[in-house]
């Protein structure tokens, strides 16, 4: 899985492969005029962890490709390993073509759902497609240097794979702690890069590439508002049928072993306004907060009670998670991206990139993978932005940019 000396390459599976594929992304990118202002400078690129956001990373590589970089050396966590192991093979476009396809209740079909509890997902029906596309594709057989990075749960600590199949580096990469299962290998119980280092920037270090340049899923972005949820709004009545039938079957098989509120927030028909689960909650305190502050002006009697009650051990808020739509599915995976953002700030801060791109992390919540087109598109605008302040002034995006 790791090591310092590669192999000699065996069949060159990906040179052929990843040529034709930059060729015809900037094949591609002519009919838009894209501007070669990279004039072929080398990129060492690292594709951070952010379940959805990822494809993201599928419009970032594309800008840089059309505008003339050339992409030398890849490293990615969960979802940036895959679309940087998809790009590195050349299979990218073939990869985009599909999940650009993908509604929700396609994604939903594809959930290998599982009742054990390390995992509410096995994943098998989505890395089989991973494994048909990819081949029998080697990592030391890549045209360019590439790593995944996983998190080995007994060692504590993060695991490189720089050789051997790649459709195995990545999904040990991919496996998000109790949503797919960890991948067991070798004596090890491997799981999500993210939990350690979800942007591993210093696997690019030893390109020695004109530039290092890093795709942040974490960004920070008070403005933009989630993508939105169209899925069930054009659904013909077959469709929705289909799609009852489908969840009542899988809720009589979990009844008494899946974490039912898992499923419900990836299958909630209920209209998407726009809110992540931090914003609603947010929402749920300053609404309290303004309840609490009338009451207080209104009866002065009721403040001083109020203040007596705050200071008993056994008083305290409460909030009514579930009018609010909010279940541990959604709490936990807002703990996971907490834990991201602080540990991307400590990894930028160790090893600034020199050039950095921030995709917001409430764009979309981490399980809309049936989204692909929209966050492709963000990710296009991220980076052509990103590049077009650099080429003027030299200067990173910076860690709060817009």
């Amino acid at each position: 899985m790791t090591g310092q000396d590669k192999p000699e390459p065996g069949k060159d599976v990906g040179k052929s492969a990843v040529s034709s594929d930059n060729a015809r992304v900037v094949e591609e990118s002519a009919g838009r005029k894209a501007v070669q202002t990279g004039k072929g400078k080398t990129v060492a690129l690292t594709l951070g962890s952010g379940g959805a956001r990822g494809y993201a990373h599928i419009g970032a590589i594309e800008v840089l490709r059309e505008r003339g970089y050339n992409i030398v050396a890849i490293s990615g966590c969960s979802m940036g390993a895959l679309i940087g192991g998809m790009f590195a093979a050349g299979k990218m476009q073939e990869y985009k073509d599909w999940v650009t396809g993908l509604g929700q209740f396609d994604v939903l079909r594809l959930l290998d759902v599982t009742f054990t509890s390390v995992g509410a997902i096995r994943g098998e029906k989505v890395f089989s497609i991973v494994r048909e596309i990819l081949g029998d594709t080697r990592i030391e057989d890549l045209p360019i240097a590439f790593t995944a990075v996983a998190t080995d749960l007994l060692a504590h600590k993060e695991v490189w794979f720089q050789e051997g199949p790649l459709d195995r580096a990545i999904r040990a990469s991919i496996a998000i702690p109790s949503v797919v299962t960890p991948l067991v290998l070798d004596g090890r119980v491997l799981v999500d890069g993210a939990l350690l280092n979800p942007l591993p920037i210093i696997p690019t270090i030893s390109a020695h590439a004109d530039l290092v340049v890093a795709v942040n899923l974490s960004g920070e972005d008070e403005q933009r508002r989630r993508v939105p949820d169209s899925a069930f709004t054009t659904q013909d009545d077959d469709t929705a049928m289909d799609m009852d039938e489908w969840v009542d079957a899988i809720r009589d098989k979990a009844s008494r072993w899946f974490d039912w509120d898992a499923l419900k927030s990836l299958t909630s028909r209920k209209i998407d306004n726009g809110e992540s689960a931090e914003e609603k909650i947010s929402r749920e305190m300053a609404k309290k907060a303004q309840e609490r502050e009338k009451k207080v002006r209104r009866d002065e009697a009721a403040r001083v009670e109020q203040e007596n009650r705050a200071s008993k051990k056994d008083d305290h808020e409460t909030i009514d998670w579930d009018k609010l739509g909010i279940g541990k599915f959604d709490v936990m995976n807002l703990t996971i991206e907490t834990m991201q953002s602080a540990l991307v700030q400590y990894k930028i801060a160790g090893y600034p990139p020199d050039l950095l791109v921030n995709i917001p992390k409430n764009a979309s919540r981490s399980y809309d993978y049936h989204k692909a087109p929209e966050l492709i598109q963000l990710g296009r605008q991220r980076m052509a932005a990103a590049l077009d302040r650099y080429e003027e002034s030299r200067s990173s995006s910076g860690l709060l940019s817009l």
